[in-house]
């Protein structure tokens, strides 16, 4: 009981700063997994269209994915030390972004694989093109399965990002690696907990954001 009551006082004494990290911690996250979508969407439906590709692709994100992400952070260091940026905000982004790629590819490309051939055949039916079929059907139809993929991507990477703590990077890693180098279990537990709650939390909003894209009929 004493430990949660010095923790709980330490999250009070501290709170500014811990919402300064968790807003770093964020915003790092939320810019891998958005270039990642802005990217990996693409990629996805590219080899929807050319099969071939397939394989290649999502066999090279799953090898990215199993790196571990201490080592992976640390390769970072000296490719972004070439442009002075070994340090910071920029590889831990960038290991982030590289984290989420299989999800989001694997998901896009296993929604639109799985729609119905009829409901192509329906939309050359009726003479759409291949970007009118993809806009007005499939990609609303694939909504929730690559918004799984996305939801996935930032779960995953609201965790790893706390190593970035250890490249200079910010975040409530932060407080977790103050917390072992100090063994002050206070900080520990309360960034621990703040990974958590920020998981549980983007993941809800996710799941609204998910449920106003589909559309009524396939909800």
């Amino acid at each position: 009981m004493e430990t949660l009551r010095q923790t709980l006082q330490y999250f009070w004494h501290n709170l500014p700063a811990i919402l300064v990290l968790t807003r770093q911690h964020l915003t790092l996250v939320g810019i891998a997994v958005g270039v990642a979508v802005l990217v990996g969407v693409p990629i996805g439906l590219l080899i929807v269209r050319f099969k071939p590709l397939a394989g290649v692709v999502l066999s090279v994100a799953t090898v990215l994915l199993t790196i571990p992400s201490i080592a992976l952070f640390g390769l970072m260091i000296p490719l972004f030390s070439l442009i002075g940026q070994g340090i910071g905000a920029v590889p831990a982004i960038t290991a982030a972004f590289l984290y989420s790629l299989l999800p989001i590819i694997r998901n896009t490309h296993t929604a639109l694989t799985q729609i119905d051939p009829g409901i192509r055949e329906a939309g050359r039916g009726i003479g759409l093109t291949f970007s009118q079929r993809l806009r007005l059907i499939e990609l609303p139809l694939a909504v929730p399965v690559i918004f799984a993929g996305i939801r996935t991507a930032v779960i995953l990477n609201i965790s790893v990002m706390t190593i970035a703590a250890v490249i200079g990077a910010g975040g409530l890693g932060t407080l977790i690696l103050h917390g072992i180098g100090q063994s002050d279990i206070r900080q520990l537990i309360n960034g621990a907990v703040m990974v958590s709650l920020l998981a549980v939390v983007m993941d809800g909003l996710l799941q609204s954001l998910e449920h106003v894209l589909t559309p009524k009929g396939i909800r």
